[in-house]
């Protein structure tokens, strides 16, 4: 199975490349070639770095993708391969995308949905083959990740016709996401960190019902985490859902959307794993964006072992409460607020670094993370809070440059406040032996 991942990536890039018509391309015309055939190649560069006066020990406690504390590093260094497809014909049409993410922040989009232990009996599991081992376990941050590998098809049926997505792709719940050119802030929520899944893989479908109404639906596997960030080797036979819902205003200014995830929690297991997103936008004026964003999950008869519980089977709940508030001070300058809470009540989801135990597997028996020493990692049933306030300023524009590789060039200042209260248990410092730190962050941000 190691060598489906190539075989898989392989067909995809003949599926995109592959179009209505058979052309014998030559050097000159390439570049026509893919603009008439709607074929694009694309990428970011993301990378920061974060002042945390507090933290001696490398990492910003609980936080997570700005989670290197006094030092650089490179979050993402994004290609993608695609061909969109045309939705608003009556016609089929085909596409597809292939993602390559270099950086820090691969370990938060790879396939981990299969953990190292059963979350329900603690057993040991095999972990998915899909991009885990691709390389740099030596580095202890960075990694590959294949984050999105799907074809893509719009289908003439209904007024509108419907969107299929087949393969692994970015979960579509919640407000933040992954890829940094969709996000205003370098750091991200606890509710989107811990509280949503990150990637699915299986099948998508998007219908647009009129100008105000669109549905989603999709079918997802290869998971033993409730249909989460789930690969192509493992869990197959782990099937679930999600749907989801959004309504539009006639003005396009306020937007609803409800989605929801709902599996058994693995093969072995048919306990409930599920969560549910509410985020409501309006647009204030044309220059001020208000978001409200809540989260809710359960995973039902999991194996706890925190500050609070040692090996205690119950069930976990999780949820957050987020505000945005973004402003376009001018046309190339934006200011925006993030404020939150988020109750992690049974110590199951937020574990600090997570990335040191999202890195763990089993080697000759024992429990190893590449990223550091598992030792250090802490969990607690906690409340926890976060204030953060930052501008995006696009530099490039701003200072007209000229030079074609750096015109969309930004750079992101933030200034982030946490704070951890430890959940009807003993106190919780997770913050280099504090209950807060307060993190200085400057990132930049190049589309290419």
């Amino acid at each position: 199975m190691k060598h489906s991942r190539w075989f898989l990536l392989v067909v995809i890039s003949k599926a995109i490349l592959v179009t209505v018509t058979s052309t014998h391309l030559h050097a000159s015309n390439l570049k026509k070639f893919a603009q008439d055939n709607r074929i694009e190649l694309g990428g970011w560069i993301n990378g920061g770095a974060t002042f945390n006066p507090s933290q001696s020990n490398g990492f910003n406690g609980p936080v997570a993708f700005a989670d290197q504390a006094n030092r650089f590093q490179l979050n993402q260094l994004n290609i993608f391969l695609q061909r969109p497809v045309i939705s608003e014909t009556n016609r089929w049409d085909f596409g597809g995308r292939i993602g390559f993410l270099f950086g820090t922040d691969a370990i938060y989009t790879q396939a981990f949905g299969v953990p190292t232990y059963d979350v329900n009996s603690g057993s040991p599991l095999k972990r998915s083959n899909w991009d885990l081992d691709l390389c740099c376990a030596s580095t202890k941050t960075y990694g590959i990740a294949l984050p999105q590998t799907y074809l893509e098809a719009h289908v003439p049926i209904g007024r509108n016709g419907l969107n299929l997505k087949i393969g692994r792709f970015y979960s579509p719940t919640g407000f933040e996401t992954v890829p940094a050119p969709d996000n205003f802030f370098y750091t991200r929520s606890y509710s989107f960190n811990a509280g949503e899944p990150f990637t699915h893989t299986g099948i998508q479908a998007n219908y647009a019902i009129n100008g105000n109404w669109s549905v989603m639906g999709s079918a997802v596997t290869g998971s033993a985490t409730g249909g989460w960030d789930g690969g192509w080797d493992k869990q197959w036979g782990n099937w679930g859902g999600i749907a989801g819902i959004t309504w539009t205003s006639d003005n396009l200014a306020t937007s609803l959307n409800i989605t929801g995830t709902y599996a058994e929690t693995s093969t072995r297991s048919s306990t409930s794993w599920g969560m549910y997103n509410i985020v409501l936008q309006h647009k204030i004026n044309p220059k001020t964006l208000l978001v409200l964003h809540h989260v809710h999950g359960f995973a039902d008869g999991v194996l706890l072992n925190n500050l609070k519980y040692t090996n205690v089977v119950k069930d976990a709940q999780w949820m957050g409460v987020v505000t945005h508030l973004y402003y376009d001070l001018t046309e190339n300058v934006s200011i925006g607020a993030r404020a939150e809470w988020f109750r992690d009540r049974d110590g199951f989801r937020n574990p600090s670094p997570f990335r040191v135990a999202a890195a763990t597997n089993i080697v000759n028996g024992t429990p190893v993370s590449y990223a550091g020493n598992l030792s250090s990692v802490t969990i607690t049933p906690a409340d926890y809070y976060s204030a953060t306030i930052g501008i995006n300023w696009k530099i490039a524009k701003t200072l007209k440059l000229r030079w074609d590789s750096i015109k969309k060039l930004s750079i992101r200042p933030n200034i982030r406040y946490d704070r951890v209260d430890a959940y009807r248990t003993s106190a919780y410092r997770p913050f280099a032996g504090n209950k807060d730190q307060i993190l200085f962050s400057l990132d930049f941000l190049l589309p290419f």
